[in-house]
């Protein structure tokens, strides 16, 4: 069992080390090689007990079932398609789910409408779970607008690109329901890269001293961009929260019913007066970054092949069908709307008119700025110079 409270401590060793006679050595094994974890779904797709959590997925139903599988098949698919128009020059940027449909999905249909979530620029899961229209998201990488949607029209913040900071943001909202006696929770999310941010340190300190009703969703798909996870921890993340003074837990993030569970329970814990939690939802990142790093230069198809062998989707696939929860006309009428979202995926975008290349330099200063107003100018006749080339000149 991996959740961890001030209210039971255990004596544990820090993962990765060992003290012999006063010294202290590093073991060359990565923090959660071989993590302990709630899981319910095997790889295989075969359902595991768990006494604590099974209650919470108890009265799942067989259509609730295929709800989370055409929820990750549909994200997956809107994901691709956002990687395909970013490569072909429709998009500024992507940051791809690939690899975390279960953690988002998971999680995402655990929170109540009334629930407040703080996302970074990831959880395009999640967004698909608070009803946010995908096209929304795709305006804020081409650069057309500044996130498309209304936070409080779906309690769904905008993406936060400033690594770590809407913990803080999370935080304080949780403080602030709190005193106004509301029945709701929120939930932040963020990945193992921003689990080294001050902000993230500060944000747990303030609601463990409050009690604020927050569960802090940390994705940890093992790389910071290029930075493994043993570079910035020596313990698994989990256990981080022990410190604080609240519970971590440590769940399998390609195993979307797990997710599902340990989301629900850590949001009724906060719901009910009892404060924060740290869920780790240990995953891995299939794909890249963003669509500007290149994952081969510093991890191995190895690695890689290995985890999608732990495929989120092929995982409650295998389970549906052996359970015998669906047939084939299920997956064929989901293929026929996963092609029809792309399609409307793609029209929407390239239906969108270009950035303003000139709104970078408005609202810099209230009162305007002798330097920006000198940028602006050489950005103007650096643009020009296209229009001469292609009118050949």
């Amino acid at each position: 069992m991996t959740v961890e409270s001030t209210a039971a401590p255990k004596p544990r060793r820090s993962a990765g080390t060992k003290s012999t006679a006063g010294k202290r050595t590093t073991a060359k094994k990565s923090p959660g090689t071989d993590p302990e974890l709630v899981q319910l779904l095997t790889p295989e797709g075969k359902r595991v007990k768990n006494a604590e959590f099974d209650k919470y997925v108890a009265g799942i139903t067989p259509d609730e079932l295929r709800g989370l599988y055409r929820d990750m098949v549909l994200t997956r698919r809107f994901d691709a398609e956002a990687t395909s128009l970013q490569r072909q020059g429709e998009l500024g940027l992507w940051a791809s789910l690939l690899g975390q449909e279960a953690a988002q999905i998971g999680s995402g249909r655990a929170t109540r409408e009334d629930d407040y979530v703080f996302p970074t620029y990831r959880e395009h899961g999640v967004a698909w779970c608070r009803g946010v229209d995908p096209t929304n998201l795709l305006g804020m990488f081409r650069g057309v607008n500044n996130g498309g949607w209304d936070p409080n029209s779906n309690n769904f913040q905008l993406y936060t690109i400033v690594i770590g900071s809407q913990t803080l943001h999370a935080t304080g909202y949780a403080m602030g329901i709190a005193k106004d006696g509301a029945d709701s929770a929120v939930i932040a999310y963020f990945g193992d890269g921003a689990s080294s941010q001050g902000d993230v340190a500060e944000s747990f300190t303030f609601s463990a001293v409050y009690n604020a009703p927050v569960v802090f969703f940390c994705q940890n798909n093992q790389w910071a961009i290029s930075e493994p996870t043993e570079k910035q921890t020596r313990v698994p993340l989990y256990q981080r929260a022990q410190g604080y003074g609240f519970p971590g837990v440590r769940v399998d993030g390609n195993d979307v019913l797990a997710c599902l569970a340990v989301t629900k329970w850590a949001l009724e814990r906060a719901r009910s007066g009892e404060g924060p939690t740290l869920v780790e939802a240990y995953t891995y990142r299939m794909g890249a970054h963003t669509t500007s790093d290149d994952p081969t230069r510093y991890r191995g198809d190895e690695e890689r092949l290995a985890w999608e062998a732990k495929d989120p989707i092929l995982r409650l696939r295998r389970y549906l069908e052996a359970s015998n929860h669906t047939d084939e006309a299920f997956f064929a009428e989901l293929e026929t709307e996963s092609e029809a979202l792309g399609k409307r995926v793609r029209e929407a975008v390239r239906a969108m008119p270009d950035p303003d290349h000139f709104a970078i330099f408005e609202n810099v200063y209230a009162d305007g700025h002798a330097l920006v107003d000198e940028e602006r100018a050489q950005f103007a006749a650096y643009q020009a110079s296209f229009a001469d080339v292609e009118g050949g000149h």
